[in-house]
């Protein structure tokens, strides 16, 4: 009777109880996020990949885009440049940046987030706070200004002005950073900025309130080089940044198992965000739209992905941080 109750008792001992329940894994972030969101052809694709395959985008857009070249690019001066100059150019017509203009208001009711990328794309490594902020209020009375621009101000959206006076993320062209910027973005209202770049897939960092996010450095090629997990860099690494449509489908491979690799490792591992950069700008043949568009198809409607923008993620990791066990 005791040896029973005995090897009864062992059984149970090294049996898990019924009650006991695995730890669920949270969900793998996936944020996927394109600079200057110029291209309304562009627009229309990515609107589209993102309602068939689930996703939301983050748009970090540059202003002058919504400025028509022969109306409105006269009265914009980036700090320490001449009048009416650019490195992404200006709306080519009226025409163009009002169609610009819809797609922007209809990827914000689709869910999709419209964040800053200044106006003009210009270097700011060196530029003061000072410059900073006049950038940041011409980007502001730009989007606030742009229906009445453009002669459609009868045409405005209900709402524009409070979408505009929401947008509170930021990411510097050329990922070009500086403490002068953190200070100009405090006073702007902004919470995260997506400029860094972290050695693999890492957790934002918050610095004086506000949120500081890095593209990932991921291995690519056949030698696994780790490369910063944006299209421009992986065009220079494949081609020089000169245009080889002949050997598009090998880019699009290799940038795709990049990004695959880089996926999976979080997926069964810790799931930490992975964050991927784009430009509207097709290189090599949209080998790298192409590779995303893969990706996100295989992974987005997974029950524990979820494809989101920064805006979406920041609550989700905040909620995570709050879960880590202290020490």
């Amino acid at each position: 009777m005791y040896r029973s109750f005995a090897v009864l008792s062992l059984s149970l001992a090294l049996s898990p109880p019924a009650f006991a329940q695995t730890v669920e894994k949270p969900k793998q972030l996936v944020m996927v996020s394109f600079d200057g969101a110029g291209d309304n052809t562009l627009w229309d694709r990515s609107r589209a990949t993102a309602k068939e395959v689930g996703a939301h985008f983050t748009y970090f857009l540059a202003c002058t885009l919504v400025m028509d070249r022969k109306t409105s690019a006269k009265s914009y001066q980036a700090p320490g440049q001449r009048v009416g100059r650019s490195n992404v150019g200006f709306g080519q017509s009226i025409e163009e940046v009002e169609t610009r203009l819809r797609n922007i208001w209809q990827a914000k009711q689709e869910g999709h987030e419209i964040a800053s990328h200044t106006c003009g794309h210009f270097d700011g490594g060196n530029w003061t706070a000072e410059q900073w902020d006049e950038e940041f209020t011409t980007f502001t009375s730009t989007m606030e200004n742009a229906w009445q621009m453009i002669g459609k101000k009868g045409e405005e959206p209900q709402g524009w002005r409070d979408f505009v006076d929401g947008i509170n993320g930021f990411r510097a062209p050329y990922l070009s950073q500086s403490d002068a910027l953190t200070v100009a973005q405090k006073k702007h209202g902004f919470i995260y900025d997506a400029t860094g770049i972290t050695k693999g897939p890492d957790w934002p960092v918050k610095k004086n309130g506000v949120e500081h996010f890095g593209l990932p450095l991921v291995p690519e090629g056949p030698s696994n080089r780790p490369i910063i997990a944006m299209d421009y860099n992986l065009f220079v690494r494949h081609s020089m940044a000169i245009e080889n449509r002949e050997k598009s489908a090998e880019f699009e491979d290799r940038a795709y198992q990049a990004f695959r690799t880089a996926f999976d490792k979080q997926y069964d591992g810790e799931r930490i965000p992975l964050q991927l950069g784009f430009h509207f700008v097709k290189m090599n043949g949209g080998a790298y739209w192409n590779a995303f568009e893969r990706l996100l198809r295989e992974v987005c409607q997974k029950q524990d992905v979820a494809c989101v923008s920064y805006a979406e993620a920041m609550p989700i990791i905040e909620a995570r941080r709050k879960q880590k066990p202290e020490g």
